[in-house]
């Protein structure tokens, strides 16, 4: 399948995947009211941020597939990033809200109807059971395919919980378990969302990544012609793609002579740390004894 077609299946099962979201979600919202659940309400709300987050996701991926330009240099891969972030936060806080919500009905039960709760929770299981079936051929191609697959595995579980909530209040009319059941989706959702943005907002920060710096001027000096690596910048674009840049003490040389040097060291980072853009500063013996990450009391010299 080329990759026109490949983007047009994919496309294809986010929509549907999006239409079964929305239906879940309006379901979720008219039940909860009805029947007077609070984890009906939040498990709708999480379903709201996903019907969002899988439009925005499929957008963002779109968008970051546009090439670089003179306005963004290193192309538009961020805006799944950015998407990703903003998501996170966003459900971040309707979980806080919905927690205290559940606090204050812990300490004033009121009357929820175990039966309507019970059938809704059941058409959300089977509506993210098909939203899995439809992502799940493309899970093991695609990334963000597969992303999207877990979280709706996830909301099955969430579907679950709610379900046998919804037992245990009808055969037992144990209202408790409403907004106890409330506060697990939302800590499982927090427990879910945390990392997301705790990995976007070191992106946009231009967080370095997890690369071992002496392992990395360990391996360039051993090219012949280096004999010393300082000043190194690295941070990413995205998940998947690191910037580097360094100061490289090298012999005076002609620059045809210093090409293939560079060519080595580009050859290092690329197959065995994984950088994608490499950018060499070459000195002859200006900051030899300096540190391989430069610190002279301000970030950027």
């Amino acid at each position: 399948m080329d990759n026109h077609n490949h983007e047009e299946v994919g496309g294809n099962r986010f929509f549907w995947v999006t239409v079964l979201n929305v239906v879940i979600t309006i379901a979720e919202f008219v039940g909860g009211i009805l029947s007077g659940s609070l984890s009906l309400i939040s498990d709708a709300f999480h379903n709201l941020g996903d019907s969002f987050s899988i439009v925005f996701s499929y957008v963002a991926s779109r968008i970051s597939k546009r090439r670089q330009n003179a306005r963004n240099t290193f192309g538009y891969k961020r805006a799944e990033i950015i998407t990703a972030f903003l998501n996170a936060i966003a459900l971040g806080l309707i979980c806080v809200f919905l927690m205290i919500e559940a606090i204050k009905r812990i300490s004033n039960p009121q009357p929820i109807d175990g039966n309507l709760m019970l059938a809704i929770a059941v058409i959300g299981l089977v509506a993210n059971l098909l939203s899995a079936y439809l992502l799940n051929a493309g899970s093991k191609s695609n990334l963000n395919m597969r992303a999207t697959y877990l979280h709706i595995m996830s909301d099955a579980l969430s579907s679950i919980a709610i379900i046998v909530g919804g037992v245990l209040i009808d055969l037992y009319n144990w209202t408790l378990v409403d907004p106890i059941v409330t506060i697990l989706v939302a800590l499982y959702i927090i427990y879910e969302a945390v990392p997301i943005v705790r990995q976007t907002a070191r992106i946009l920060m231009q967080g370095a990544p997890n690369i071992d710096y002496e392992a990395i001027k360990h391996d360039l000096l051993q090219i012949d012609g280096v004999f010393s690596v300082h000043h190194v910048h690295a941070w990413s674009i995205d998940e998947n793609n690191i910037i580097f840049s360094a100061h490289v003490n090298m012999h005076d040389m002609k620059i045809s002579e210093a090409e293939p040097i560079y060519l080595e060291i580009t050859k290092v980072l690329k197959n065995k740390y994984h950088v994608c853009h490499v950018t060499i500063q070459a000195e002859t013996t200006r900051g030899e004894d300096e540190d391989i990450i430069y610190d002279r009391g301000n970030d950027i010299p």
